[in-house]
């Protein structure tokens, strides 16, 4: 894809179709969700929807790679007690997800883990159910880190908001 065809990709993508995508009475099912799993692991989970770059970003090239790290940051999912923040991000203008953890999770799970999630919520997106495939990626996460980083014992403290962020 050339240039001009990904940045009209991302200009003809909106805010409005991503709120249509992942409608507010199943986010707050997906955010309770992700509040309960909190409660079993050391993980604190941050999911961001995206509908598309910025058209500027778009045409300099910017991955979604880069774009999670960017969310990683300004949500400040690094700044927890153990590092042990999670970011999922999904950039609906070019159906790409990403998974970013911190350094306290990325050390404990192997990054083939975190790309297998990624593989089997893109079939759920492919076939349409997209708020199918964040709970997919949700128990699938929720797996990995009561696996490799549990909760043992200490008091749970919410450190990151469980709000999903769709724009």
């Amino acid at each position: 894809m050339n240039r001009w065809q990904r940045v009209w990709r991302h200009l003809s993508s909106t805010g409005w179709q991503a709120r249509r995508q992942f409608p507010a009475r199943q986010l707050a099912r997906l955010e309770r969700h992700i509040a309960e799993s909190e409660q079993a692991h050391c993980g604190q989970l941050r999911f961001v929807v995206e509908s598309a770059l910025d058209w500027r970003a778009a045409w300099r090239g910017m991955s979604a790679r880069q774009r999670a790290l960017q969310w990683f940051g300004e949500l400040r999912v690094w700044d927890t007690e153990e590092n042990t923040g999670v970011l999922v991000y999904l950039l609906l203008a070019e159906r790409r997800i990403e998974i970013i953890a911190d350094r306290g999770i990325n050390r404990r799970v192997p990054a083939q883990d975190w790309a297998d999630i990624c593989a089997a919520m893109q079939q759920a997106f492919a076939a349409r159910d997209h708020v199918a495939g964040l709970e997919l990626g949700l128990k699938r996460i929720h797996a990995l880190l009561t696996q490799h980083a549990p909760r043992r014992g200490e008091p749970f403290v919410n450190e990151l908001p469980d709000q999903v962020i769709v724009r």
